[in-house]
């Protein structure tokens, strides 16, 4: 949530994404019957490079039954953001920075239903955030539906380097509903909708846009202005299917638009198929296209061109494809009394993106505007070490 205020956003989201996968079963399942989560601890470290950031942390995962109807959970998660991207260097300074996020969550079986609880917040030197989430589910027609539904709370507060004047609020909303259908006895379907509304100091602090000076001749800079509202909804569409092989296939579409006027569309495919001696093997492939904001340009033709200003190249025309593979291994299954079995699982996603109307002003040109569109690849890599007991 947090990084939404830093270059790279969209990237930062798509590690943390990855990273909640791996800790949720990642998408070996679109089901969700009600049984409490296995007692298990993870450790994980991931890291993403690409565009001038690197983002790297470990994160620690710990759960346990209390009780045949209760299970409590914390996580403890870190990034170590390095950034010089083209963000950074052509308004600012590189920087370095340490996010920590820390959480805690209960969930609660009653009948053929549970009932989640969960509490987080995160701190960097210019940047605190806290929620709270509620969800449900409840299962119906002999386990073959369930729905569900959650809500979530959230407030960040926003700083400066350098300015300790400076502090800015956001509050935040999160409603979703889900449905999931059991339709033959190899194939599960998803659907999914949610509505976020965020309030308050929505932009970044450091970033500036362009325009052109009186001239003509070249370009000045100013602070960029957001709307202080947005409303945004997203549908997606999941589709299990199990192969007469024991593998899996999961295809995914999404749609996403919000009153800022950003449309966009994924699809994703997953194949996973398993190996003898515990050893499982998923390659995966997604493909995301997004419109931009009302209010974005790359270049404005005078200063104070329009009530609200935008030069985040995430809210821009842009599109990314990414290719990933993983490895898991399942090994010493019932060796130990109180540990009931050991998984290790290494994952590798490439990312590519082309920025349709964001230019790279770091190459000279003689007319401003004419600079080379920007683009860029980026590599998320993590490792993941499980114990369940």
């Amino acid at each position: 949530m947090q990084l939404m205020y830093r270059d790279g956003r969209f990237i930062a989201l798509c590690t943390t994404v990855l990273v909640i996968g791996l800790f949720t079963g990642g998408l070996s399942s679109i089901a969700t019957a009600a049984v409490l989560p296995e007692d298990r601890a993870d450790v994980l470290y991931h890291r993403y490079e690409g565009g001038g950031m690197e983002i790297r942390g470990p994160s620690v995962l710990v759960r346990k039954a209390v009780s045949n109807s209760v299970s409590v959970s914390a996580n403890h998660y870190v990034d170590k953001v390095s950034a010089a991207s083209i963000d950074v260097v052509t308004t600012a300074s590189p920087y370095e920075e340490e996010r920590k996020e820390n959480s805690v969550g209960l969930d609660y079986l009653v009948g053929k239903a549970i009932y989640s609880f969960a509490y987080t917040k995160s701190k960097e030197n210019d940047f605190t955030a806290k929620a709270f989430n509620f969800g449900a589910s409840q299962d119906f027609f002999g386990d073959l539906t369930t729905l569900s539904f959650g809500y979530a709370v959230g407030e960040d507060v926003v700083g400066r380097t350098g300015d300790p004047l400076f502090q800015e609020n956001a509050d935040r909303q999160h409603f979703r509903f889900g449905l999931t259908q059991v339709i033959t006895k190899n194939m599960l379907a998803s659907l999914s909708h949610e509505f976020i509304t965020d309030e308050g100091y929505l932009n970044n602090p450091y970033r500036q846009v362009r325009y052109i000076n009186a001239a003509g001749t070249g370009t000045l800079n100013q602070s960029e202005v957001y709307p202080s509202t947005r409303a945004s909804e997203a549908t997606a569409l999941r589709l299990g299917y199990y192969l007469p092989w024991r593998s899996g296939v999961h295809v995914e579409y999404r749609i996403f638009e919000d009153s800022w006027g950003i449309d966009s569309k994924d699809w994703g495919l997953t194949y996973v198929h398993p190996l003898p001696n515990g050893w499982e093997v998923e390659a995966n492939f997604r493909q995301y296209e997004q419109s931009a904001a009302d209010f974005y340009s790359d270049l404005f033709p005078y200063q104070d061109a329009q009530n609200f200003l935008a030069r985040d190249k995430e809210l821009s025309t842009f599109d990314s494809q990414s290719f990933g593979v993983a490895a898991s291994w399942v090994f010493l299954k019932g060796r130990y009394r109180l540990l009931d079995r050991f998984a290790v699982r290494l994952a590798v996603d490439r990312y590519s993106f082309d920025y349709k109307d964001f230019r790279d002003v770091r190459v000279p040109v003689s007319v401003v505007g004419t600079e080379p569109l920007y683009s860029f690849n980026a590599t998320v890599t993590q490792m993941l070490f499980s114990v369940w007991y």
